[in-house]
């Protein structure tokens, strides 16, 4: 009995922390197969650009008025997401909610800009080889992006309860390392279908 009362006066452990966690292991697992799925897509749009006898993209260059803000955005969304977390490190929950809200609004505006911009082609994945790529490739792109704002604002309601602090928040640096990726991907979607045409014509 002496025992057992010793056991449970001791606190409880705290569990891994940082590349130690299980969840980190198996972000980077995810991370990998996705990139995996990305690559393939973008060899696909390499490879059959190369064989076009056509002008690619058919319809010239595109515009940089809705691109070049989201890249603008999502990168800001990763300072922000990267700030809050270097904030929950020090222990300052509150800089963390700050900076989970601030890239939650900069996601939804994002998406928000590529719905607009989806629009404006006036085309959908069946019109030709181009479009089935560009909506295929920014489709995967934005999925990923909606699964990270969901990733975050659940985060951030465990931050709010009170879940993480100075020495537990393995959930929140892996949810960063995810956000960190979706911004990379979009770094390389931008650069194949926004600069590449101006660059190749």
């Amino acid at each position: 009995m002496a025992d057992e009362a010793l056991v449970l006066d001791r606190p409880l452990p705290v569990g891994s922390k940082g590349r130690l966690s299980s969840g980190w292991w198996g972000m980077v697992a995810l991370i990998a197969t996705e990139a995996s799925l990305f690559s393939y897509l973008f060899f696909s749009y390499y490879y059959l650009a190369a064989q076009a006898h056509a002008p690619w993209p058919p319809d010239g260059a595109p515009s940089l008025k809705i691109s070049i803000p989201g890249t603008v955005l999502l990168i800001l969304g990763s300072i922000t997401m990267a700030w809050g977390e270097h904030g929950i490190r020090r222990g300052r929950s509150g800089r963390l909610v700050a900076g989970i809200v601030a890239t939650l609004v900069v996601g939804i505006v994002f998406l928000a800009l590529q719905g607009i911009e989806w629009h404006a082609k006036g085309k959908n994945a069946a019109s030709d080889l181009y479009d089935s790529l560009y909506f295929t490739i920014t489709g995967f792109h934005m999925a990923h992006v909606a699964v990270g704002l969901v990733m975050l604002a659940v985060l951030g309601v465990w931050t709010a309860l009170g879940y993480f602090g100075q020495r537990r928040h393995s959930a929140v640096s892996i949810g960063v390392i995810y956000w960190h990726f979706v911004t990379v991907v979009w770094l390389f979607v931008f650069f194949t279908f926004y600069v590449m045409p101006y660059l190749t014509r």
